[in-house]
């Protein structure tokens, strides 16, 4: 089929046209498709890593065609590079039960919150991390707004407007040699109750320990 190249395809034989290269726009829409497919079950937190290691790190198309050779297409609604990928994430909940993000997670670009005397929990501890930045737009009144770090994760609430709320911020053991792999910015207001920002809790053994 004319304008596709197959995961397997090489060039051989002296007449054969050299493969073409991926530019940083391809290899962006390949990182997109696999974030998309472990955030809908397709992949497991460790093949993401590896494959969006490898698709950074592609030379040519059929280097990344290989990477998504397993995944269902992309719709054909999806248009240019990138359309169909859903960057934001909102939350929507009005004296609800509890909002959890926990686990295996994948992160959003942007994460919008609107959500009236419901407590919601962001546990970062084993959360999918594709992009450097997330922005969070708060609405939020009442209750509280948890965000559970690790090592490498900084959390900025400049942006952020308290009315009757106020910031706890506990932060994670430093460690001199770990770089900055999500910046947290939150913007918005929150009004009434708090916004916590807390290590992971220490298991039993831990403490017993004496562990951080």
């Amino acid at each position: 089929m004319s304008g596709e190249i197959s995961p397997t395809e090489k060039s051989s034989g002296p007449g054969s046209s050299p493969e073409l290269r991926a530019s940083h726009a391809n290899r962006d829409r390949v990182v997109d498709i696999l974030r998309v497919a472990a955030g809908d079950g397709l992949l497991t937190a460790e093949e993401l890593d590896e494959r969006v290691e490898a698709a950074l790190s592609a030379r040519t198309l059929s280097d990344l065609t290989a990477l998504t050779a397993d995944l269902p297409p992309v719709s054909a609604t999806a248009g240019a590079i990138g359309a169909e990928v859903k960057d934001t994430v909102r939350i929507e909940r009005v004296f609800s039960g509890a909002v959890e993000r926990v686990g295996r997670w994948v992160v959003p670009r942007r994460l919008e919150l609107a959500v009236t005397y419901c407590d919601v929990t962001l546990d970062f501890t084993d959360a999918v991390i594709t992009h450097d930045t997330l922005r969070i737009d708060v609405a939020m009144a009442g209750k509280t707004l948890t965000l559970v770090t690790r090592p490498g994760i900084v959390i900025d609430t400049d942006g952020l407007q308290l009315v009757h709320s106020r910031v706890k911020h506990r932060h994670t053991p430093a460690d001199p040699g770990a770089p900055v792999t999500l910046r947290v910015e939150l913007v918005g207001q929150k009004a009434h109750g708090r916004v916590v920002v807390r290590p992971p809790r220490r298991t039993l053994g831990q403490w017993l320990l004496g562990k951080p």
